[in-house]
C-alpha cells in the first residue's frame, strides 16, 4: 500500500505551483490529485451567532488537504455531539491550492537503469496543500453566548490534527 511521505517534506513554503492549463501540453502537471476536503461551512449556516472563536496559525507552513480534512471531521464532531447539528456554524478558512510533488528515486540493486535521477526531476503529483501565513485563520466557529468553552475544546482537538503550533483566539 502506498505511503504518504512525511509532512516534512513539505513544511517549507515554496513558490505556489497551481498552473493546470486546459491544452494538455502546456501544462506540466499532468494530473490533479482529488481535494479529499468534503465541506468548508458545516452547522448552520444560515443562522447568525454571537460568539465567534477561531484558530490561528503559530508559523508560515503549507497543510496538506488530508490534515485540513482530519481537523475538520475532529471539529465537527466535538461540536455535533455537545451543540446538536444547528447550534453552531464551523467554517474552513483555507483552500489547498498548491500541488506537491515528488520526483522518487529507486536504490538498490538495478537502480541505475530505473531512475532518471535529477534529467527530469519536475516530479509527478502526490496531493495538495494550502500555504498558510503565521496569524492566519485556519478555522472559525461561531455560536451562542455561553457555549464558548465547548467550541474553544472542538479547536483544540482540530489543532492536534496539524503539523505546526497554533492560537485559539
Amino acid at each position: 500500500m502506498a505511503r504518504l511521505r512525511k509532512a516534512v517534506a513539505y513544511r517549507k513554503l515554496e513558490r505556489p505551483y497551481t498552473r493546470k492549463s486546459k491544452y494538455r501540453n502546456r501544462s506540466y502537471v499532468r494530473a490533479v490529485p482529488n481535494n479529499k476536503i468534503v465541506k468548508y461551512v458545516m452547522g448552520d449556516t444560515k443562522k447568525e451567532f454571537p460568539s465567534e472563536i477561531i484558530l490561528t496559525s503559530g508559523a508560515d507552513i503549507q497543510v496538506r488537504h488530508n490534515s485540513l480534512e482530519s481537523a475538520r471531521l475532529a471539529a465537527n464532531r466535538y461540536l455535533e455531539r455537545n451543540l446538536g447539528k444547528k447550534g453552531f456554524q464551523l467554517k474552513l478558512r483555507v483552500y489547498p491550492h498548491h500541488i506537491l510533488r515528488e520526483n522518487p528515486l529507486a536504490s538498490g540493486a538495478g537502480a541505475d537503469r530505473m531512475s532518471t535521477g535529477m534529467k527530469k526531476s519536475f516530479g509527478k503529483s502526490i496531493g495538495l496543500a494550502a500555504q498558510v501565513r503565521k496569524g492566519q485563520t485556519l478555522l472559525s466557529v461561531t455560536v451562542e453566548k455561553g457555549q464558548e468553552k465547548i467550541a474553544r475544546e472542538a479547536l483544540r482537538r482540530s489543532l492536534s490534527k496539524f503539523p505546526m503550533s497554533g492560537q485559539i483566539l
